[in-house]
């Protein structure tokens, strides 16, 4: 791969035009997200309760005594040995940032269908600390559009609209509130793309001349493996 090749005034002419556009499209993300955070809550009235390490555990519970809460629907099916291993390309961020949210009045929870102790099994070969329980036993993944029962054709609710999906359970990410009194709201939800703000390896590599690489790929994310299975330099 090679670039077109400029001299140094050619380069700062281009990098200034790329800026305004840098420019614009922060002011852009700015809005979204003051419209984001405009969202209408609605209220949770089920009570979950999930499965952790040290036993049953509330939706409540997974507050810490904070006000917000972050839920990164973990993709991994009862049946599996193993997780997403797309998800675990995310979940690898997750552990740097949590002091960060905490700090934020922010909590943070990965939650899959899967039995925890397959949860448990992979987070300590990966090396992960952040919190991780099972909805195995409630409906939470269903009401959040990230588990279906798809139809005669293949077909079932996901991001918002009705489409083929190509497993009984996919990915994404539910934002909570929980008020003064108690009471706990859902804010927002996103899937598909709107997952890559949390995914700091892609925004690195978007930086660079080959960024993603994956056009020539079966699918995007072809490449991904858990984070022991690379080969070392």
């Amino acid at each position: 791969m090679m670039g077109k090749i400029a001299s140094r005034e050619e380069w700062l002419k281009a990098r200034t035009s790329l800026l305004a556009a840098e420019k614009e499209f922060t002011h852009q993300r700015d809005a979204l997200s003051a419209k984001r955070r405009a969202m209408p809550w609605v209220k949770i009235d089920k009570d979950y309760v999930f499965d952790a390490p040290t036993g049953p555990v509330k939706l409540s519970d997974l507050f810490a005594g904070r006000s917000q809460l972050v839920v990164y629907h973990f993709m991994f099916a009862p049946e599996a040995e193993i997780g997403c291993k797309s998800c675990s390309f995310w979940a690898d961020h997750f552990d740097g940032a949590i002091p960060h949210l905490n700090a934020r009045d922010t909590s943070f929870v990965a939650i899959s269908r899967g039995p925890i102790e397959k949860l448990q099994r992979q987070a300590k070969r990966l090396g992960w600390k952040f919190p991780w329980v099972s909805s195995g036993g409630n409906t939470f993944n269903y009401d959040f559009a990230v588990s279906f029962e798809p139809d005669a054709n293949g077909e079932a609710l996901y991001n918002y609209e009705k489409q083929k999906v190509p497993f009984k359970d996919l990915q994404g990410v539910s934002i909570f509130v929980k008020d003064a009194d108690g009471a706990i709201y859902h804010a927002y939800s996103t899937y598909g793309r709107g997952q890559d703000i949390l995914n700091g390896a892609y925004n690195i590599l978007d930086m660079t001349p080959k960024g993603r690489d994956e056009d020539e790929l079966p699918y995007p994310m072809a490449w991904v493996k858990l984070h022991d299975e690379y080969e070392q330099a």
